[in-house]
């Protein structure tokens, strides 16, 4: 084979391994650092090469700040390898007690802090997780009051900065439920606090997950795609590192209602339709909470249906 050949090959596999990948258009995909909780410890460098090679170009980082500890790595360092594969920190999973007044300095104190460290990756988006759920029969409405209240001023503080927050849902949180949802999401300022949302949680937790992405349409900034069917467990869960999870424990029942793209009951391309149609731009998290045959199996087969079934309707 001659030098002109064999470049004419290499470039033709190239374009095709290329045309396989997620295009990164208007969305542009990312994954979740929460995954690798589950895995034996790998170099951070090792996540970010997975990520490129299966066309993913964002992250958003879990367990923040502490991940940069857990990884060895300072954000400059953190930045100057992200920056090196071409990709992207896209926000960080944000929370504090914003249902408890007394706590709100600390609240915006560590909210600044999170967007400092994003805007030096480039990033304008902060995901807002609510507090834990109260007790059984406990009054709510103080603590919507409360927290509308503080997520309208990280708002206007975030607006000031150059960033937009989410409110995002999750099963065992305020933000929940059907009515949870659209009533915390009415209390807080429309044009301060936008929405995050979690296609998984959402329909586990019995929301219409393109009724709920159709209604707050316009308010939508940031989202996980994720799917999901509540499955029972037949056995342990056991997690790479080792970790058992008891097969009637909640844990397992939820990560075993977890599944890649398409795997599970949630209509995307239902709700892709409804970002073309509000000509969104911006981030979907393939937010994996499991991988039963490893990460890059799953990334891979979630990317497939990204360009097979999603990038058709709009990309």
């Amino acid at each position: 084979m001659n030098r002109r050949v064999f470049l004419a090959t290499i470039s033709a596999a190239l374009a095709r391994a290329a045309a396989t990948l997620p295009a990164n258009r208007n969305i542009r995909w990312a994954l979740s650092l929460g995954l690798w909780n589950q895995f034996r410890p790998v170099a951070f460098t090792d996540i970010l090469d997975m990520m490129r090679d299966t066309g993913f170009i964002g992250i958003r980082l879990t367990n923040f700040p502490h991940c940069f500890e857990t990884y060895n790595l300072a954000p400059s360092q953190m930045l100057k390898e992200v920056k090196k594969r071409k990709l992207h920190v896209c926000s960080v999973s944000f929370g504090g007690p914003a249902q408890d007044p007394s706590q709100h300095d600390k609240f915006y104190a560590a909210a600044r802090r999170a967007m400092e460290v994003l805007k030096e990756f480039g990033a304008t988006e902060l995901v807002i997780f609510t507090p834990s759920r109260l007790p059984p029969g406990a009054d709510i409405m103080p603590a919507f009051d409360h927290m509308s209240d503080c997520y309208s001023r990280t708002g206007l503080m975030a607006r000031e900065m150059g960033f937009r927050i989410g409110l995002h849902n999750h099963l065992g949180e305020m933000m929940e439920k059907p009515d949870e949802i659209e009533l915390l999401l009415a209390k807080c300022d429309p044009k301060l606090v936008f929405f995050a949302p979690d296609t998984a949680h959402l329909h586990l937790a019995g929301n219409n997950v393109p009724a709920t992405i159709e209604k707050f349409k316009h308010r939508i900034i940031f989202a996980d795609y994720k799917d999901a069917k509540w499955t029972t467990p037949t056995a342990d869960f056991v997690e790479d590192n080792g970790k058992v999870l008891p097969k009637d424990s909640e844990e397992a029942k939820f990560l075993s209602s977890i599944y890649d793209l398409g795997d599970g009951e949630i209509d995307f391309r239902a709700c892709h339709q409804v970002l073309k149609s509000v000509e969104y731009k911006g981030w979907l998290c393939v937010d994996l909470d499991t991988a039963r045959k490893g990460p890059r199996v799953s990334y891979e087969r979630c990317g497939a249906y990204v360009v097979n079934k999603l990038e058709p309707i709009y990309s």
